[in-house]
């Protein structure tokens, strides 16, 4: 999930209040949204059922917020390094994830704290915000630069 301008950047730079993250372009798939769903074990039909979903006012299934939870920490993490630390992850979801469509998960960083960053991290679909909120990750100094 690394993003290609993350991979070609080279070193990544120090975090630092208003240090923006590559964006991460995730095309939404009725496998992506299932698999989570499956992967999280959360079996509402709203996850993998498209009529039952459509019963139930939704025009296809969507995805659950363990997904997005995941993909923003992971979004996170493959920034920063594999020895990042996921401290919090406070999130808040808004438009569904549907098939089909396009989620852009964004990134700045908004306070620095010795080893640990918080993140701003925003996901938009075709519909708007699907996911808003915040992480805070710790970088070990040794890891920086990697």
């Amino acid at each position: 999930m690394t993003t290609d301008a993350a991979r070609d950047a080279g070193p990544t730079p120090a975090p630092h209040v208003g240090l923006e993250l590559p964006p991460l372009t995730l095309p939404l798939t009725r496998t992506l949204i299932v698999a989570g769903a499956i992967a999280s074990r959360d079996y509402q039909d709203v996850h993998h059922d498209a009529e039952a979903a459509r019963e139930k006012g939704s025009p296809d299934i969507f995805m659950n917020i363990l997904t997005t939870n995941g993909l923003v920490g992971r979004y996170v993490t493959d920034h920063f390094g594999p020895r990042s630390v996921l401290r919090k992850v406070a999130i808040r979801l808004g438009a569904p994830n549907h098939p089909g469509d396009t989620m852009v998960v964004r990134g700045t960083v908004t306070a620095v704290d010795g080893d640990t960053s918080e993140v701003r991290i925003v996901g938009t679909n075709g519909l708007g915000h699907h996911v808003t909120g915040t992480v805070t990750v710790s970088v070990p100094k040794e890891a920086e630069g990697r």
